[in-house]
């Protein structure tokens, strides 16, 4: 990275209706007009978390009461390049006020992106915010696993889960392919999405509304397929050199683990929290936490940077 790089902290205040506070850059600054989410430059020895509390009392009069680290991205504008440090912001004291003179306003974060003269560094955290915070993964054991996987698929989408894999790389044939259907189905009716295992047939791929990388898989094609455009697109992480993957690869999500011991992977070594976070902070975009989450989990990967958590049989049980 450049020697002069700009350290920013950004707070992504949400509200529990999933409303989300942008600012307009005031007159005299540079981009005014433009619509982005409030925050500053850290100054000299401040930690994000300082600079972030900081900077909302400054801009919007509020007082930090409960915020988590998020995404950490590098944006090139024409002039600078800012290492932009998101930050959740669920808890505050006070109403958000435009001491700056900016205007403020509350939108929904479904419809976030679609706002006109969004700052460009905007749009990514806009986009993240739509991924659902827990992702289901069928347990690849045979098909009779899959199967009872689909006998409890329901009360997965009743608890609102909205983010479902089909991973099942050992089960072919138009029974597998029927199964697939009944989860795409059953996920749509509930308002889920369900990504496909790039182990499956990519007849399939077209059929889902996104696709999980294996870490060879994407590796092997180096590039994201132009005829996933628009669709989702996620890769199994287990290390630095996979996140770098991910990346170049311009996937939309990681998953990194296993972070605690799970069943699925007995012999792998764990991360722990530690490493974890220290490599989602240099991910550049939504990492999920997967091996031993349960959703009791959710608020301690949350605070380890962890997008959400993902897993099999512990977050359908």
């Amino acid at each position: 990275m450049p020697d002069d790089i700009i350290e920013v902290a950004v707070g992504v205040l949400i509200t529990p209706d999933r409303q989300i506070l942008l600012g307009e850059r005031p007159a005299g600054k540079p981009w005014a007009g433009w619509w982005e989410l409030p925050g500053g430059k850290l100054e000299p020895g401040e930690s994000v978390m300082h600079a972030l509390a900081r900077e909302l009392h400054e801009e919007l009069g509020i007082e930090l009461k409960s915020a988590t680290p998020w995404v950490t991205y590098v944006h090139h504008y024409p002039t600078t390049t800012v290492r932009l440090h998101f930050c959740r912001v669920t808890e505050w004291v006070g109403q958000p006020t435009g001491l700056e003179k900016q205007e403020l306003k509350w939108v929904d974060i479904a419809n976030a992106t679609a706002l006109p003269d969004l700052l460009p560094a905007t749009y990514p955290p806009l986009r993240w915010l739509q991924l659902p915070d827990r992702y289901l993964i069928s347990p690849g054991d045979n098909e009779a696993g899959a199967q009872a996987f689909l006998n409890r698929l329901d009360c997965a989408l009743t608890s609102g889960v909205k983010l479902v894999q089909w991973r099942e790389p050992g089960w072919h044939g138009p029974s597998m392919q029927k199964a697939f259907e009944t989860v795409l189905a059953r996920s749509h009716e509930a308002g889920a999405k369900v990504l496909i295992n790039s182990a499956h047939d990519q007849a399939l791929w077209s059929l889902a509304d996104g696709v999980h990388f294996r870490t060879a898989d994407a590796r092997a094609r180096q590039t994201r397929p132009e005829s996933l455009v628009n669709h989702l697109v996620a890769i199994s992480a287990h290390d630095e050199a996979d996140l770098d993957l991910a990346g170049s690869f311009g996937a939309d999500f990681a998953v990194l683990g296993p972070v605690l011991p799970t069943a699925s992977h007995p012999g792998a070594p764990p991360l722990g929290w530690d490493a974890f976070e220290r490599l989602q902070r240099h991910a550049g975009m939504p990492v999920f936490a997967i091996g031993g989450q349960t959703t009791a989990m959710l608020d301690t990967a949350q605070s380890r940077g962890a997008h959400g958590i993902a897993g099999i049989r512990q977050l359908i049980d």
